[in-house]
């Protein structure tokens, strides 16, 4: 008998989440992943040991169905055509499974030499630029997103072009995402009502744009954690500080799930905390190290911005996010080898019920 592979679920993951200087780790992860069903890999870049070009393409050769998309790299660390050729590589390489997702930065990059953030100008030319090196056009360019007389890649086009998605949690960022791009990346720790309002505001973009709205693809992300010990509980609250402890960033996250914001006042000036400056808590700190800040985070901010408790029960709050709008979910917190239960949580909450040989019930719908 042939053996088929399971149907492709609207749910991906990140491989090698935390702070693991292991990335070999990604290959197991990502086959575990494959034989789930979980339809994209996500890398989240750091330099020194997620490297997006060398892991996406150990990736690339370790699967043969699921996508494989970086959540996120920025657009400053790479010049547009290197940006360009490692995109193209990539999706010859895995035959159109690469997506390319991109960031506009924020504070730690000043050390870096580059611009803290990148203004919308240059995102839109960005973009541009790359879908015209794609396409085997030379491109000459002198704007805000830099000096370029003579841009191209070797050779005619051999692969599509790759779909290209923004990181957003402003306004303006899902207006950019929704007029320019193919989809975008939603941060961790929003509510589903959150995700309903950002899907709205960016789709809207799309439509007025002259863009079809439903075409615009959004990504999710989630922290999800099947049955938490107290240990584990405190590893998540740590991430959640990771994510609320930077302005403007964790202001906007609060802002838009509708929360008080003393309790995120109070955290920044936590002892730990409190000297950080622009370094983010969770380059400085690893999240087990956090879990005393987030002491002063409302246990209801995390129940109701994440998936935890039983595989049953985190795959009803999946389900809330796609309802609020998202195409697909990034799972994030749970290495890939380790969903399985909420992945079968889910197929079976999803599967119509078969109807008994002795009755003539109709199945149940999926949702």
């Amino acid at each position: 008998m042939t053996h088929r592979p399971p149907a492709p679920l609207p749910l991906g993951s990140y491989v090698l989440p935390g702070g693991t200087t292991d990335p070999g780790r990604a290959i197991g992860q990502a086959r575990a992943a494959e034989r789930l069903g979980l339809t994209t890999l996500w890398i989240s870049e750091r330099l020194g040991h997620r490297d997006l070009g060398v892991v996406a393409g150990a990736l690339g050769q370790a699967t043969t169905r699921a996508r494989i998309g970086s959540a996120i790299t920025p657009f400053h660390i790479r010049h547009p055509a290197v940006l360009a050729s490692l995109a193209a590589t990539m999706q010859t390489l895995t035959h159109g499974r690469f997506l390319l997702g991109l960031g506009r930065g924020g504070p730690w990059l000043a050390g870096l030499g580059v611009t803290p953030a990148t203004p919308a100008q240059t995102v839109i030319d960005t973009a541009s630029i790359l879908r015209r090196l794609w396409a085997g056009e030379t491109v000459t360019y002198h704007g805000p997103a830099g000096r370029y007389p003579h841009l191209q890649l070797a050779g005619p086009p051999v692969s599509p072009p790759t779909p290209l998605l923004m990181a957003a949690l402003g306004p303006h960022s899902l207006r950019l995402a929704g007029a320019h791009f193919d989809g975008m990346i939603l941060p961790a720790f929003l509510t589903p009502h959150a995700v309903a309002q950002m899907t709205t505001t960016a789709r809207s973009a799309a439509q007025a744009a002259g863009r079809d709205p439903t075409a615009l693809r959004i990504y999710a992300t989630v922290l999800t954690l099947t049955d938490p010990t107290p240990h584990e509980r405190g590893i998540l609250a740590g991430r959640a500080v990771g994510y609320l402890h930077p302005p403007p960033h964790g202001d906007r996250i609060a802002r838009l799930n509708g929360w008080d914001p003393a309790p995120l006042a109070r955290l920044r000036t936590h002892p730990l905390l409190a000297t950080l400056g622009p370094a983010l808590a969770d380059e400085t700190y690893r999240p087990q190290e956090l879990a005393g800040p987030a002491r002063l985070l409302p246990d209801s901010w995390l129940t109701a911005s994440t998936a935890t408790g039983t595989p049953a029960a985190c795959a009803r709050r999946l389900a809330q996010y796609l309802d609020a709008g998202a195409d697909e979910l990034i799972l994030h917190g749970t290495e890939p080898d380790h969903l399985e239960p909420l992945t079968t949580a889910y197929q079976h909450m999803t599967t119509p019920s078969q109807p008994q040989a002795t009755r003539a019930d109709h199945p149940c719908p999926p949702r």
